[in-house]
């Protein structure tokens, strides 16, 4: 069985491929077959060091994939071989199998491609929990969407359009303006616009219902200040630790260093919320599975549709990542395990 590791911390360059034996199954545990894993930015933070809750190097990363089930283990009962499913692993994704409990096994059907069913669990499920769990978000209200071309961009605007919210702005660097509008987003440049006064201007002065920020750093201040009295932002990564595929002490230190500090005493004036969301420490899994059955129905029903940027053989993981880092990437990188 072949595994994806991170054999250090580094760049590309420091990823291997590597055999493994397969581990026997515990009670209430399965075995299952990879076809799909999915690649998040946070992947590419663990490499370099910057994530901070990631396993001791060398390890395999991968919070996501999408497979068939082929052992069970002694006491599993609702689950069969031979059934598809989505697996949160957590960490060990990039692997041609995975031993997983069964209280992290999500069942699909037939209909939803393995494609599709690797970008629902990470990618439309922290869009999900942030804007509708968490944000009860309703038609007619206003979000901002920052890296708004990236996996968890996409599947914000298709959940806010399937709730008939429409007044999206997404940010974005300016050679993703085309397909930023595409999806149906008022497209800010980040390098030549102040999105602050453009959710003001397009808010009548208001200001949004809804900003989530993958960013962190001074942006988490400039994103608070695009809300509107009453306002949620959702904080869910911190890209500005990561300018290249090598680590930067400089980025990192100054993105942790100009992180802001929220006074909650002070919040309670303009009635603003913030949160943080991490969906791969999600100890609740029943608020997992309700997430993915209720994605799982808007996709059959075709008001979401999975953008998928890349399918990459798991061999060419190290381009893959490139690709991200390069800021390539319109939608999902997935890595083909199959």
């Amino acid at each position: 069985m072949k595994k994806v590791v991170y054999t250090k911390i580094g760049g590309p360059n420091s990823i291997e491929i590597h055999d493994f034996e397969p581990v026997e199954l515990k009670h209430d545990e399965v075995r299952v077959r990879i076809f799909r894993a999915g690649i998040n930015f946070a992947d590419l933070m663990m490499r370099q060091g910057l994530y901070g809750s990631n396993p001791d190097f060398p390890f395999t990363p991968g919070y996501e994939v999408s497979g068939e089930i082929i052992e069970l283990g002694e006491g599993v009962e609702r689950l069969e071989v031979g059934q598809r499913v989505i697996v949160m692993t957590g960490f060990g994704g990039y692997s041609e199998q995975v031993v997983a409990s069964t209280n992290r096994v999500i069942p699909i059907p037939d209909s939803i491609s393995y494609d599709a069913a690797a970008t629902l669990g990470v990618t439309y499920g922290t869009a999900y929990h942030m804007l509708v769990h968490l944000g009860n978000m309703r038609k007619g209200e206003s979000v901002l969407i920052h890296h708004a071309a990236g996996g968890v961009g996409t599947a914000a605007v298709q959940i806010c359009q399937a709730l008939g919210v429409t007044n999206i702005i997404g940010t974005a660097s300016s050679s993703k303006r085309e397909f930023v509008e595409s999806l149906g987003m008022r497209f800010v440049d980040r390098d030549a616009e102040d999105f602050v006064m453009v959710c003001k201007d397009m808010t009548n002065g208001k200001g949004v219902h809804h900003a989530i920020d993958p960013v962190g750093g001074k942006h988490l201040m400039r994103s608070y200040k695009a809300l509107r009295n009453g306002g949620k932002l959702y904080c869910f990564g911190a890209s500005a630790a990561v300018t290249g595929p090598k680590r930067n002490y400089f980025s990192a230190f100054k993105m942790w260093r100009s992180t802001p500090k929220f006074n909650p005493l002070i919040m309670m004036n303009s009635n603003k919320a913030i949160f943080g969301v991490h969906m791969g420490r999600m100890d609740e899994s029943t608020v997992f599975e309700s997430h993915m059955m209720d994605l799982a129905k808007m996709l059959q029903q075709g008001k979401i549709d999975p953008i998928i940027d890349s399918v990459w053989r798991f061999e060419k993981v190290a381009d893959a990542q490139q690709h991200m880092h390069d800021r390539k990437n319109r939608g999902k990188v997935l890595l083909d395990f199959s």
